[in-house]
């Protein structure tokens, strides 16, 4: 693909697809009709690399909450902002009705710029009993790597607590279920990149990373078909409050994974707060050595650091 492969976008009053070079490479669902018990909130699916491999899952039928890439909270303090079941200390998951709502409120910018695409829209979080918890400022760009091989999507959330009570965010682990901490933004991989490679910044591999701290992860995943791999990398900006976080990651049954700011310990979200989290997905073509992996991790720094300049100018 050339490198000068312009990107393009469409619209549909739901959702936006954006196109490299006339390639599909991801589709945002900001405005989500799903059951309640899957939490409707925003997600990235398809996801692609710019040679079109899909690298998501949509409603996968072991978990059908789990929406390619989204911004996801189970333990939001007696509510999720996950889907599905919640865990309970003691009692294991139970269908609780307490499953909230992510609302797309307005677009407050979309277009494209020196290159990129970037879009911001306005949310309200609701519990399920109707209570409005959260207003959300969410902020994404996206833009492809001069090599024509890989493209990335800064993913930045500025939640602000409008409860009137402070709140308490935290995981299934803090809850009491071991090395269960997930909750953040998550990534749910295709069904063929079972049993693929999790990679750390260390070249540590494999589902030992659950749990441990550091800057980026990394996912290689085989494809069905055409047998060629693909790479997924998310990047913590250092302005993060819990950088770096620990990671909730696997690659048996399925492939996932994302930071996990509240894995391990409950956060308070005080009334009234603000609290942004700012994240860098690198989607690349192929397989990844630790060389490669590196030079995509630091490319994701400098995507954060840009959008972070951006963001103060």
């Amino acid at each position: 693909m050339s490198t000068a492969a312009p990107i393009t976008w469409q619209d549909n009053t739901q959702s936006f697809t954006v196109m490299l070079g006339g390639q599909e490479i991801a589709t945002y669902t900001y405005a989500a009709t799903d059951e309640q018990r899957e939490s409707p909130r925003p997600f990235f699916h398809p996801l692609r690399t710019t040679a079109g491999e899909t690298v998501s899952a949509y409603r996968p039928w072991d978990h059908v909450w789990h929406k390619g890439i989204a911004w996801s909270l189970p333990h939001f303090g007696e509510d999720n902002f996950w889907g599905g079941p919640s865990y309970r200390r003691g009692q294991d998951y139970q269908w609780l009705p307490n499953n909230g709502r992510m609302r797309h409120e307005s677009t407050l910018d979309a277009g494209t710029d020196d290159g990129g695409f970037r879009f911001s829209h306005a949310l309200t979080w609701w519990t399920q009993a109707g209570n409005h918890v959260v207003d959300e400022i969410r902020t994404l760009r996206i833009s492809a790597a001069p090599g024509g091989d890989s493209w990335t999507l800064v993913f930045e959330t500025a939640m602000t607590n409008v409860s009137g009570a402070d709140i308490q965010i935290g995981s299934p682990t803090t809850e009491g279920r071991e090395n269960a901490g997930y909750g953040g933004l998550f990534w749910r991989g295709p069904r063929e990149f079972a049993g693929g490679r999790i990679v750390g910044p260390d070249g540590t591999t494999g589902e030992a990373l659950r749990g441990t701290r550091g800057p980026w992860l990394a996912f290689v995943g085989q494809h069905d078909n055409t047998c060629r791999h693909s790479t997924i990398l998310i990047s913590d900006a250092a302005s993060n409050a819990q950088h770096p976080p620990e990671w909730f990651a696997r690659a048996e049954p399925f492939a996932c994974f994302g930071p996990a700011p509240f894995f391990s310990k409950e956060v308070t979200f005080a009334a009234g707060e603000t609290m942004v989290n700012r994240y860098a997905v690198v989607i690349a073509d192929g397989d990844s050595d630790q060389e490669r992996l590196a030079h995509l991790a630091t490319s994701a720094a400098q995507s954060l650091q840009h959008r972070a300049v951006k963001a103060g100018a």
